[in-house]
C-alpha cells in the first residue's frame, strides 16, 4: 500500500528530514512499498540499489534503477519512490542529507531533470561502494565518534548522525560513493600491460585506509605470494605497498582534519595511525606542518571544522 509522508514512521525515514541532519539506512523492499511526497522534502535524497528494481520520481521525470544505479533527488521538488512494476523486490541503500556543494557539480553530467541525477557505479567498484554505505550507516550511529553499536536485527537497517562527527564521517562515506559513480564511469581503459591484481588492491587501500592492511594482506586478497605482490605493486605504481597505504592514510588525515571538529589523536587513530607521535611526524613530512596546524591554516575560522550542519 503506498505511504505517503503524512503516515510514514520517523524510525523506517522521517516524513521530511531536517537538512541538517543525515539520515541512513538499508531496505529490502516488495511490491506495494512506495513513498510519495507531494511537497518534496528540505534534504537530498541518495538511493543505491543493490538488487531488484524501483521505481524513482522527481516530478516528471521517472528513474527505473537496477544493481549499481546511484539516483539522487534535490529538494523542493515532487517526489515519489516504490518497488518497480513487475519486480519481485527492491533492495537499496539510501540517505538523505544536505549535499555538499562540490556534489553537484560532480553529479551535474549525470542530470535528467531538474534536480535529479542517474549515475552507475561500474562493476568492478560495486562492493567498494556497498562498504562505504555501511560504512556510513555506522558512522551515523556513532555518537562523538564512539564505537558503533551492534546492529538490529532484519533487514531494515536506520540510523539518524544527531552530531556534527558522526554526521561528517557519514558524509565523507557518503562522498565516496558519489565520486565513484560520478567519476567511475568516465574511468578511462586502463593502459595496456597493467594488472588488475594491482588495481585491486589500489582500490582496497583507498575503499579503507584504516585498516589493518599489510603486504602479505593485501597479497592475499589477489592471491599473490607477498614477494610477488609486492615486485609487481612496485613495478607497476612506482611505489611500495605500504608507501601508497601511508600516503593513503594521510590523505584520509588531511579530510578529517579539514571536515570534523575530530581531535589530532582521533583523526589519528581513525587514519590508521596508533601512535600520534608519529602522525604528527609523518604528516610534517608530507604537508610541511603539524596536522594542528594545518588545520588552523585550511579550515575558514581558524579550526572550527565539523560546526556546520550537513
Amino acid at each position: 500500500m503506498p505511504v505517503t509522508t503524512e503516515r510514514l514512521p520517523v524510525t523506517a525515514a522521517p516524513a521530511d528530514p531536517s537538512p541538517g541532519l543525515v539520515v541512513a539506512g538499508r531496505f529490502d523492499r516488495e511490491p506495494g512499498y512506495a513513498v510519495h511526497r507531494p511537497e518534496g522534502a528540505a534534504s537530498w535524497l541518495f538511493t543505491w540499489t543493490t538488487d531488484g528494481r524501483g521505481m524513482v520520481r522527481q516530478g516528471a521525470a521517472e528513474a527505473r534503477p537496477g544493481a549499481g544505479e546511484l539516483v539522487v533527488l534535490g529538494p523542493g521538488v515532487r517526489q515519489r519512490y516504490a518497488v518497480a512494476p513487475g519486480a519481485r523486490h527492491w533492495r537499496f541503500w539510501w540517505a538523505h542529507c544536505r549535499a555538499r556543494p562540490s556534489w553537484a557539480a560532480w553529479l551535474g553530467p549525470y542530470a535528467v531533470a531538474d534536480g535529479m541525477y542517474v549515475a552507475t557505479v561500474p562493476a568492478r567498484l560495486r562492493d567498494r561502494a556497498g562498504r562505504a554505505f555501511a560504512r556510513m550507516l555506522d558512522d551515523a550511529r556513532r555518537p562523538g565518534g564512539a564505537a558503533a553499536p551492534a546492529a538490529p536485527p532484519g533487514d531494515d537497517l536506520v540510523a539518524v548522525a544527531h552530531d556534527s562527527t558522526a554526521r561528517e564521517l557519514a558524509l565523507c562515506a557518503l562522498e565516496e560513493v558519489v565520486l565513484l559513480a560520478a567519476a567511475g564511469a568516465r574511468e578511462p581503459a586502463p593502459p595496456p600491460g597493467t594488472d588488475a591484481r594491482i588495481l585491486r588492491a589500489e582500490e582496497l587501500i583507498a575503499a579503507d585506509p584504516a585498516a589493518g592492511h599489510t603486504v602479505g594482506s593485501l597479497a592475499a586478497s589477489v592471491a599473490l605470494s607477498p614477494s610477488r605482490f609486492a615486485h609487481l605493486f612496485t613495478r607497476q605504481t612506482g611505489r611500495s605497498p605500504m608507501r601508497a597505504l601511508r600516503e593513503a592514510r594521510l590523505r584520509q588525515a588531511a579530510r578529517l582534519l579539514e571536515g570534523t571538529d575530530l581531535t589530532v589523536e582521533r583523526v589519528a587513530a581513525a587514519s590508521g595511525f596508533p601512535s600520534p607521535f608519529h602522525f604528527n611526524r609523518v604528516f610534517r613530512e608530507r604537508y610541511g606542518v603539524p596536522p594542528g596546524t594545518y588545520r588552523a591554516i585550511t579550515v575558514p575560522g581558524g579550526g572550527q571544522a565539523g560546526k556546520e550542519p550537513c
